[in-house]
């Protein structure tokens, strides 16, 4: 999961401060790294470093990198050490002149290509897949204009992309065949915006337009939008973690708000796994929406019993165990008079390892809660995504290994319940084939390459 944006507006002095604000907006899409790309008559300035995007950029930086079209990226890895190398967008200098790329999304077959590569030759100056598709398409450019670079590219790569990239005096936006990951196209007064989330566009001045269709991609050039290719035959397949987890509640995907997807899965979760308890609490910030639903649907009253530190980061998109249970002791107190005494509804959005749950509900009842009742509003997360969430191995992933019951022993809650399958597809309202769940049901739509959970299209065998 990572973010991306990008802007095109000729004339307009500031294009790279408004794609800084844009990452701003999608800070919570990857806290690794942050790069911005502009480009100017062909000629492409760039600049990318370690850390938050009000980390990386000041006045000075973002006053050099002047066009008029400009791209960014911020990253959470899920290929590729967490290095400044490794840090998007990726600026690749071939023989029709440059090209910037900011991915997002994981290629399934990224290791095979790369090993063909540089059999013939190509020399890699990083470890992600995303060089992969950019060292394609400045080959492909040299016989091809760079959209139909680009399509031969998209034709040998498998895997989940959305893409922004700028050459010449040309953005155009790439969604892979069965938009597993999600693009978004806004307007502004003199251009266009392409971007993960639509949550960037109020802030930026920009209108929402549509999303971009899977198969799709879109350019824009000579001040026009134009529809470059839509292969979007496959289907799709949405990720269902982006509902879940991983977008902004005030984003809408592919037509649906995530902010009604969130509180529809508290209400039937509720339904599903109803609880007697006094007050429903939620773990900020992801899980706040599904908790006022799981409240208003059950007649239990919502309060605060957790305040989260706003100046930490994501736990579950830290690169590392270590730092992900360090995070969670920083981030989150427990509002003692408020629990003390009651049955507390514990809603969180997903457990995947099971250690944060577990200090958590420590935290709760030390604060002197007479009950714990955990409920989570997604099925359990029982197989790995390959297509850009870091869950690479099942052997990490609690409810892949363990019953319901022994997680709610580990955790040490008093009852555990889980929103269903069936019961997510509802909340999301796309239906159940519109939707990748491969996490919570093997069902991958994409065939993977065989590892010791020996994966194959369209389910899992183990």
């Amino acid at each position: 999961m990572c973010g991306i944006v990008g802007i095109y507006a000729p004339g307009r002095k500031d294009i790279a401060r408004a794609v800084y604000y844009g990452l701003h907006s999608l800070q919570h899409r990857g806290q690794e790294s942050a790069g911005i790309a502009s480009n100017k008559d062909g000629k492409i300035q760039y600049y990318k470093e370690m850390g938050l995007v009000q980390e990386v950029f000041n006045d000075e930086i973002i006053g050099r990198l002047q066009g008029d079209i400009s791209i960014g990226h911020v990253r959470y890895s899920t290929t590729g050490e967490s290095y400044v190398a490794n840090a998007m967008p990726l600026v690749v200098y071939h023989k029709g002149g440059s090209l910037a790329l900011a991915h997002n999304g994981n290629l399934v077959n990224a290791r095979e290509l790369r090993d063909r590569m540089q059999d013939n030759g190509v020399i890699f100056q990083t470890s992600i897949d995303s060089e992969v598709m950019a060292c394609l398409i400045a080959k492909y450019s040299r016989d091809n204009d760079m959209e139909q670079a680009i399509q031969r590219t998209l034709e040998e790569v498998r895997g989940s992309y959305a893409l922004v990239i700028t050459c010449g005096e040309k953005l155009i936006g790439v969604r892979d065949p069965y938009g597993i990951r999600p693009l978004c196209i806004g307007k502004l007064p003199d251009g266009f915006v392409i971007s993960s989330e639509s949550c960037i566009f109020p802030l930026i001045g920009a209108e929402f337009l549509r999303d971009v269709e899977p198969g799709e991609m879109v350019t824009v050039e000579n001040g026009q939008l134009r529809t470059v290719k839509n292969g979007g035959k496959k289907g799709r397949a949405v990720c269902s973690f982006e509902y879940v987890y991983l977008a902004r509640p005030d984003s809408d995907m592919d037509e649906k708000s995530v902010y009604i997807a969130r509180s529809n899965a508290g209400r039937i979760l509720a339904k599903e796994q109803p609880v007697e308890a006094d007050m429903v609490i939620a773990v900020p910030d992801s899980g706040t929406v599904a908790a006022i639903g799981f409240a208003e649907e059950s007649g239990i009253p919502f309060g605060e019993g957790l305040i989260k530190n706003r100046y930490v980061g994501r736990t579950f998109i830290q690169p590392d165990q270590r730092m992900r249970e360090q995070s969670v002791k920083m981030k989150l107190n427990v509002l003692r008079d408020n629990v003390r005494g009651k049955r507390i509804v514990m809603i969180d959005d997903s457990i995947v390892r099971g250690t944060t749950s577990g200090k958590i509900v420590k935290m709760l009842k030390e604060a002197g809660a007479t009950e714990v009742h955990v409920r989570i509003s997604s099925p359990p997360v029982t197989h790995s995504c390959h297509f850009g969430i870091d869950t690479p191995s099942r052997k990490n992933l609690v409810a892949a290994n363990h019953s319901i019951k022994e997680i709610r022993r580990m955790i040490g809650a008093d009852s555990l319940g889980y929103l269903s399958v069936e019961g997510l597809w509802e909340a999301i309202g796309l239906g159940g084939c519109s939707i990748c769940a491969a996490c919570f049901n093997g069902e991958y739509p994409i065939a993977v390459p065989e590892t010791g959970d020996k994966f194959v299209l369209g389910k899992a065998a183990v």
